[in-house]
Parts: C-alpha cells; structure tokens; sequence
C-alpha cells in the first residue's frame, strides 16, 4: 500500500512593496540601534529580513538613505503620537503632561536607535543630520504653537527660548534614561511638566 502524498504546502503571500519596505524599516533601525551607524552593514539588514542586498539597495539607494528613511519615519510617528496625546487635554499643564508621556513613550520605544542617533552624530551623512534636524524643527513648531496659546504674554523670544529649552532638556533627559531603566516614562513627564511649569507659569493667562 502506498504512503498517502502529503498535502501541498500553503503558498505564502507575497509582501506588497509598502509591507515589504515597513519590515526593512523596522529591521534596519533595530540593527542601527544594536550594532551604531558604522558597525551596521546591508549584508546583515538584508539578511535579518530575508531578501538580497540588491533589493535593499533598489529601495534605500544606501546605507545613508536607510538611516534617513528610519529617520522620516520616526519623524512622522513622533508627531502623529504627541498631536494625538495633547489633543485631549483640558489645560495647560494637562497639555504639557500628556505631550511628555507622548514623547517619553516614544522614545522609549526607540530607545536603542535614538541613543545610537546622539551618539553618533559625525557618522551620519549630512542628509540625516538634516533629517534629525527636521524632526527638532517639528517638535519646536508644534511646541512653539502651544507656548503661545496658552502663554500670549510671553512675547515672541521667550516662546523661541522656551522651546529650545524644553527640545533640549527632553533630548537629554530621554538619553538619561536610556543608562536608568528605573526612571519610568511617566517619572521623565513628571520632572519635564514640573520643571516646565514653574518657568511658564508666570506668563500663563
């Protein structure tokens, strides 16, 4: 008696370019964060996501242009998750609060790369220094905007000075924490929202 044949195996489905160039993303930026910008190499991204150098190459151009791909892509979600948080708060420090969990939060989700991206800043092409510049510009402008709403007597310097203050200070505090794992995201809010706080308060209408 025969052996019965076995059933054929399920044919896997291919990966629509969008899918396909998320999973490159998503692997290129944990290999950035593991291994630095100079310890990381295409032959290792590619292979981590199961396709040839050639394609990783087809898509990103470079090694330069994957890292400022990840880049843009936080850019984009950094923006979507603070607007999004701060959206539903009721007063100023409320605002202030839910934006700094927001962005603790993220930055807690991408710990690894954003420290190799400070670290790091001379072995990135000038295209991604940019593209990390973009992104403080962002965050300025949207936190620009919410100083001046909420504190129209502070006039337009100390909106601008408070800004980079707070750009800066989060920057630093979130690459702190990267060396005390104990210092929870929303311990790092509660220490920006107070000592933000106390600076504004006395422009606050």
């Amino acid at each position: 008696m025969s052996a019965a044949t076995p059933p054929p195996s399920p044919r896997r489905r291919r990966m629509s370019r969008a899918e396909r160039e998320r999973q490159m993303l998503d692997v290129a930026e944990k290999v950035f964060g593991e291994r630095g910008y100079q310890g990381t190499s295409m032959d290792e991204i590619a292979e981590r996501c199961g396709v040839s150098k050639p394609m990783l190459y087809e898509y990103f151009g470079s090694k330069d242009g994957l890292l400022v791909a990840c880049v843009s892509r936080s850019k984009a979600e950094l923006l979507d998750v603070t607007q999004k948080a701060m959206a539903g708060a009721t007063d100023p420090q409320d605002i202030l609060w839910r934006g700094m969990v927001a962005y603790f939060g993220f930055m807690d989700a991408h710990s690894k790369s954003f420290a190799m991206l400070l670290r790091e800043p001379a072995a990135e092409s000038r295209e991604a220094v940019e593209a990390v510049e973009a992104t403080r510009r962002q965050q300025s402008e949207l936190i620009a905007g919410v100083l001046a709403a909420f504190a129209p007597n502070a006039g337009a310097p100390a909106i601008g000075a408070f800004t980079e203050i707070i750009i800066g200070g989060c920057e630093r505090l979130a690459q702190w924490r990267t060396w005390h794992p104990e210092v929870s995201v929303e311990d790092a809010a509660r220490h920006m929202t107070d000592f933000c706080w106390q600076g504004l308060s006395p422009y606050l209408a």
